[in-house]
């Protein structure tokens, strides 16, 4: 397993921390791949009750590695197919019968924002800096975000923050309910609950999070196909090739002509 990704186990809670300080915790295949290796290993695991993502060094996620994510521009359907390291994470994190707790600080973009949507509690930092910058990449909205962002945090508020990809804080969050609460140390919060959780009676806890996903079990599975689909075509379009070719010459994207 790759060592950007670091597993603890203790006492019921298996912690998994993103350990890549260098990209500032952007994610690469082989990260993807370890991460969904270690959520269906805990998933059959009977030791674990509870899962903990986090980060190091104050930051969560930088998103996407777009060196190594470019790569899927010469083979786009790929990511579609089972073959995906990242669908395979988002749907190992979606599917999880067992609460997921995520503490953040820090930015937290694209998939570090849209992976916090599946999780069941969420406390972040002060300094927590959320952006969903999918259109400023000329790319749509994944993993059902266009779903469950809306149901959180309403319609106009979802859609300046898909629409425009400008980073909020975590007060605005907090009052959206994409966080459960902003404190002055999240992982010690997160691991606190965590405990908690693991001390329930673990059929339970396991039944309630079925029951309060059940509602909304299809519409997620339908969005997330449906924003995967449109995804993929994004990738060949003029805009991202000019989002990536911007991103490493290391200026703003020029979509004027487009």
């Amino acid at each position: 397993m790759t060592t950007n990704i670091v597993t603890e186990r203790d006492a019921g809670v298996l912690m998994i921390t993103l350990n890549r300080v260098n990209k500032k915790n952007a994610l690469n295949q082989a990260m993807y791949q370890a991460l969904a290796e270690t959520l269906n290993a805990a998933a059959d695991n009977q030791a674990v009750r509870v899962v903990l993502i986090t980060g190091v060094e104050d930051c969560f996620c930088s998103g996407n590695d777009l060196a190594d994510f470019a790569n899927f521009m010469s083979e786009p359907e790929k990511l579609a197919g089972s073959e995906n390291p990242t669908l395979a994470f988002m749907l190992a994190l979606e599917k999880c019968p067992k609460p997921v707790v995520a503490a953040v600080s820090g930015p937290a973009v694209g998939i570090g924002t849209t992976m916090l949507l599946h999780c069941d509690l969420v406390y972040c930092a002060e300094n927590t800096a959320f952006s969903l910058p999918f259109v400023n990449l000329g790319l749509r909205p994944e993993y059902a975000s266009s779903y469950l962002l809306p149901r959180l945090a309403g319609h106009a508020r979802a859609a300046e923050w898909i629409l425009l990809g400008e980073p909020f804080g975590a007060e605005a969050a907090y009052q959206a309910g994409l966080v459960n609460g902003v404190v002055d140390d999240p992982l010690l919060k997160a691991r606190e609950v965590c405990h908690k959780l693991a001390a329930q009676a673990p059929i339970a806890v396991r039944e309630a999070k079925a029951l309060l996903k059940l509602s909304g079990r299809k519409a997620v599975s339908d969005t997330l196909n449906t924003e995967l689909q449109s995804f993929v075509a994004s990738l060949s379009s003029p805009e991202f090739g000019e989002a990536v070719t911007a991103f490493f010459e290391k200026r703003p994207a020029d979509f004027s002509k487009i």
